[in-house]
């Protein structure tokens, strides 16, 4: 690459740690714009448009890379993530698959020493089904369990992280359920939670199960009979809220919110419950003004008391964030904020989600801009305010 094309890599890159797409792109398309140029100059070109809800010419240059570097496993996995928010499963699955191939991913995959399961019948045979990455993802794709276990024919030994083990118990699916890093009983064949969809060959059709409205994780008695003394004072509609993510989310910065920016939702009669965790939970300290708020993150042991909250509460308003998912498998009801470009499991333009049948999703019409989904939810709170 010649000196000045260097330069103009490190002025994008630098523009887009900014956040200055609009001006990155800019920069980049008299480069670009005979359709020719160094590889490395496309990929920084996604990486400004995409935010910009650019999809289809995202897609086109994501494939242009594919077909000119197939063995760059990253090109591959980045493809996949267009394809699913674009609704392609059969072919998003496929793709997603090189996550694990990845250098910042590699010491997160399952080194395994038996065959991957690609969705054939297994009688008399053993399957493992393990989970990975985050708590929501395992919240999404737990339901598949049961469905896999139904298409293998096989004894099923589900490995799930200690944090929802005890959901997990109450879900069904499985033969066996061990907890992440203990030693499994012998098995034959494995496949990753993630890996599932495309065993199975997922569809959007196929969602959200046979029975779309019976939920597939339940809260426990016990904690639900503890947090109903806990709750039976405050006046209704309890609006649980979470309004931040995990803060090493790569898309963190333009899907969170801070609890001030919630003003627009406070009104008479709506009592809010806060769920947050993590290092945003702090803000529940100092709640908007006229917001009728009560912070719980310090009582909230865990995954079972979350569920049990949100069993009590007449509605979750979150960002996209692992309580929503909980919200999705227990059948409560949930309001989503969304970016412009969301992750992809949210696909594109729907305002309901096929994997939750009881979800509303409120998106961003413009790129970082909050103030109209706020809006449009604080009228439809009210809706429900006044139907309590």
């Amino acid at each position: 690459m010649s000196e000045d094309l260097a330069a103009l890599e490190q002025q994008a890159r630098l523009l887009i740690d900014a956040g200055q797409l609009v001006e990155a792109e800019a920069l980049l398309r008299p480069a670009l714009a005979s359709g020719t140029g160094p590889i490395v100059l496309w990929r920084l070109l996604v990486k400004a448009i995409r935010p910009q809800g650019k999809i289809s010419e995202t897609r086109t240059i994501q494939e242009m890379v594919v077909q000119t570097l197939p063995g760059d496993l990253g090109a591959r996995f980045d493809l996949s993530e267009t394809l699913l928010l674009q609704g392609e499963f059969t072919r998003g699955w496929r793709e997603y698959r090189f996550r694990y191939s990845l250098e910042h991913t590699t010491r997160m995959a399952r080194k395994v020493q038996r065959p991957r399961w690609e969705g054939q019948p297994l009688p008399g045979k053993t399957l493992l089904i393990h989970d990975e990455q985050g708590y929501g993802d395992t919240f999404q794709f737990l339901r598949m369990a049961q469905w896999a276990r139904a298409r293998s024919g096989a004894r099923v030994i589900l490995e799930i992280n200690a944090e929802s083990y005890s959901l997990a118990q109450r879900s069904g699916g499985f033969d066996d359920l061990i907890v992440r890093g203990t030693l499994p009983p012998a098995f034959d064949f494995h496949c990753e939670m993630m890996s599932l969809p495309m065993a199975m060959k997922l569809q959007l059709s196929d969602l959200p199960g046979p029975d779309p409205y019976l939920p597939y994780l339940t809260p426990d008695p016990v904690r639900v009979a503890r947090w109903q003394k806990r709750l039976a004072h405050l006046p209704r509609p309890l609006v649980a809220l979470v309004w931040a993510g995990r803060p090493e989310h790569h898309n963190d910065a333009r899907r969170s919110l801070a609890l001030a920016d919630l003003a627009p939702l406070a009104q008479p009669g709506v009592t809010f419950l806060g769920l947050q965790k993590g290092p945003a939970a702090a803000q529940g300290a100092s709640p908007p003004e006229d917001m009728h708020f009560l912070s719980l993150s310090d009582e909230i042991a865990d995954f079972e008391d979350t569920a049990a909250i949100l069993s009590l509460a007449d509605l979750l308003i979150s960002v996209d964030s692992s309580p929503v998912h909980l919200a999705g498998a227990l059948g409560r009801p949930a309001w989503v904020m969304l970016p412009f470009v969301p992750d992809w499991r949210w696909l594109l333009e729907r305002e309901d989600s096929p994997w939750y049948p009881a979800m509303r999703l409120f998106r961003q019409p413009v790129m970082d801009e909050w103030g109209p989904v706020l809006n449009t939810l604080a009228g439809e709170l009210g809706r429900l305010k006044a139907a309590c």
